[in-house]
């Protein structure tokens, strides 16, 4: 969603409305948002950018939001809640200052939207995964997560998603780390192999 506003001189203008002034305010409000445990429901302010130079008022900001939950509605509860935090995150910051050339608006988008579901654990595909995750001496751990398995579930295929095996921690940070050490690597690739040749019928 992008904040917009008139924008000036940092000195010169000062005091007027301030669209970043606004965003962080709508990030403040947001981290104060309680969520549900069960269905884990989580959200993150992830990416932010704009303004032109250090002695200007900018005139539009932008901030991405990730918002997921196991429960359609929960989700949209947090949705629909977000969207009041970013109407009263300009309502507030309009009226905090100056607006004599002009108010801070806000303008949401949606970027991206993976549906939520589920697929049940005494599905065929489920029980034959996990079967094979068994056999190659792993153990089953059927738990929710954003992969390109959402698709499929939401139109009710049933699908899984399967781990690559070895151990890794700390995904999506600057330090994110994963052993690759070939024979367990390929041990954890033989799973989907196995559990791809029992769903289709090969090695059953």
């Amino acid at each position: 969603m992008a904040f917009h506003g008139p924008g000036g001189h940092s000195y010169g203008a000062f005091g007027i409305v301030n669209p970043m002034a606004a965003m962080g305010h709508a990030i403040d409000e947001l981290y104060e948002t309680k969520v549900p445990a069960k269905p884990r429901t989580t959200y993150a302010a992830s990416v932010v950018g704009g303004g032109v130079s250090v002695n200007s008022i900018p005139a539009d900001v932008w901030l991405e939001v990730d918002m997921r939950s196991e429960s359609k509605e929960e989700l949209a509860k947090l949705d629909a809640h977000f969207l009041a935090i970013l109407k009263q995150a300009a309502e507030h910051e309009n009226a905090s200052r100056d607006t004599r050339f002009g108010k801070v608006t806000v303008t949401p988008k949606l970027i991206g939207e993976r549906p939520t579901g589920a697929t049940s654990p005494d599905a065929e595909i489920v029980r034959t995964t996990a079967a094979a995750v068994r056999a190659l001496g792993y153990t089953p751990d059927l738990s929710a997560s954003s992969t390109d398995s959402n698709i499929p579930i939401s139109l009710g295929v049933p699908a899984v998603t399967i781990g690559s095996g070895g151990t890794g921690g700390r995904a999506h940070s600057l330090d994110e780390w994963i052993d690759v050490a070939k024979p367990e690597s390929v041990r954890g690739m033989a799973v989907g192999l196995v559990a791809l040749l029992a769903v289709a019928g090969v090695a059953r």
